[in-house]
C-alpha cells in the first residue's frame, strides 16, 4: 500500500515537471517571435493577432485587406477581382492590375476593362483602332461594317481610308474631288488648292539702250516681282515674273569720261564703230521723223487758219 502511493506521488511530480517544462518551452518562442499566433484559423500558415496571416498554407493566396489605414493579411484560393495570382517557391500573392483594368489574366493581358475604356486584345483603350469599333453592350472593339468604296472606317459613317482609286475627303471617299480641293496621290487624299501668289510690281528702270543711259532717244525700261506663294499642282500657275516697254527720252550726249595724265585714248574696236554708226542712224532716222512731224503740224495749222479766212470772207456783213 504504503508503495503504491509512493508511485502515485512520483508520477504526479514527473507530471509536473514535464508541464512546467512545456510552459517554458512556449515561453521561449515567444520570446523569439512576439505576436506569433500558432494553431491560426483560416488557412494562415502562421498568423498574429494584429496583423492576420503571415503566411499562408500551400496554394493559397496572400492578399492584403484594407481596413481604413490599417491592413490585415489573409489566406484566399482565388485573388478578387482586380488582382491576379502569382506563384513562387517563396510566396504565393495577389498582385493588383493596371488602373484602367477591372479584371486580368496577368499585369499584360486585361479580361475586363473599367467604365469608359474598351477591351482590345487583352488592352483597355479609350478608343478603337481603325476598322474597329466601340461596342457599348459588351465594353469592347468590334469590327465595323464599312461602305462599299470605304477600306478602314471608324464607324458606319466615317471613313478613314478609301478602297484604290478613290480620295478621302472629310470621312468620305470621291474618285474626282469637290472643287477648290485637289487629288494627292500619296495621301490619297483630297488636299486644299494653293493658287499661285504675287508680289507687287517694282518701279520701272531707267530708260536705256543696250545697258546706256544716253546718246539716244528711244530705248527699253523693265519692271520685275517676285513669287510669294507657290501654287499647288492643280492650282493657278505664276504669270510673268517681269516685263519691258518701250520708251523714249529727250536724247543727250554722253559725257567722255576723263583719262588719266600720260594714258592713251583707246581706239574704238570694229563692233564699237559698228554701234556707233547705227547710233548715228538712229539718230537721222529721229531728227527726219521729227522734222517731218513738225511740217506736217504747221501744214495742218495753215491748212486750219486759210479754211478759217474763207469762211470769214464769204459770209455776209450785217
Amino acid at each position: 500500500m504504503q508503495l503504491r502511493q509512493i508511485s502515485f506521488v512520483l508520477i504526479f511530480l514527473h507530471c509536473m515537471e514535464y508541464i512546467d517544462s512545456q510552459h517554458a518551452s512556449r515561453s521561449r518562442q515567444n520570446r523569439q517571435n512576439p505576436g506569433v499566433t500558432h494553431g491560426c484559423q483560416g488557412g494562415c500558415a502562421t498568423c498574429s493577432d494584429y496583423n492576420g496571416c503571415l503566411s499562408c498554407k500551400p496554394r493559397l493566396f496572400f492578399f492584403l485587406e484594407r481596413n481604413g489605414m490599417r491592413q490585415t493579411g489573409v489566406c484566399l484560393p482565388s485573388c478578387p477581382a482586380g488582382y491576379y495570382g502569382t506563384r513562387s517557391p517563396e510566396i504565393n500573392k495577389c498582385t493588383k492590375c493596371k488602373s484602367d483594368c477591372d479584371a486580368c489574366f496577368n499585369k499584360n493581358f486585361c479580361t475586363k476593362c473599367r467604365a469608359g475604356f474598351y477591351i482590345h486584345r487583352g488592352r483597355c483603350l479609350e478608343s478603337c483602332p481603325d476598322g474597329l469599333g466601340p461596342n457599348d453592350q459588351l465594353m469592347e472593339c468590334t469590327t465595323i461594317e464599312c461602305k462599299a468604296d470605304c477600306e478602314i472606317c471608324s464607324n458606319k459613317n466615317v471613313c478613314t481610308r478609301c478602297k484604290a482609286g478613290l480620295y478621302l475627303h472629310r470621312g468620305r471617299c470621291h474618285q474626282d474631288c469637290p472643287d477648290e480641293f485637289e487629288p494627292n496621290d500619296q495621301l490619297m487624299e483630297c488636299t486644299t488648292q494653293v493658287h499661285c501668289e504675287m508680289s507687287e510690281w517694282s518701279a520701272w528702270s531707267t530708260c536705256s539702250r543696250k545697258g546706256k543711259t544716253c546718246g539716244f532717244k528711244r530705248g527699253e525700261e523693265s519692271r520685275s516681282r517676285v513669287i510669294v506663294q507657290h501654287p499647288s499642282p492643280h492650282g493657278d500657275p505664276c504669270p510673268a515674273l517681269s516685263e519691258k516697254r518701250k520708251c523714249v527720252v529727250k536724247r543727250k550726249k554722253c559725257r567722255e569720261g576723263s583719262k588719266g595724265q600720260g594714258q592713251r585714248k583707246r581706239r574704238p574696236n570694229r563692233r564699237e564703230n559698228q554701234d556707233s554708226r547705227q547710233e548715228e542712224r538712229d539718230r537721222e532716222i529721229s531728227d527726219r521723223e521729227d522734222s517731218e512731224n513738225k511740217n506736217k503740224t504747221e501744214h495742218r495749222r495753215r491748212k486750219a487758219q486759210n479754211k478759217e479766212q474763207i469762211s470769214t470772207a464769204g459770209s455776209p456783213a450785217h
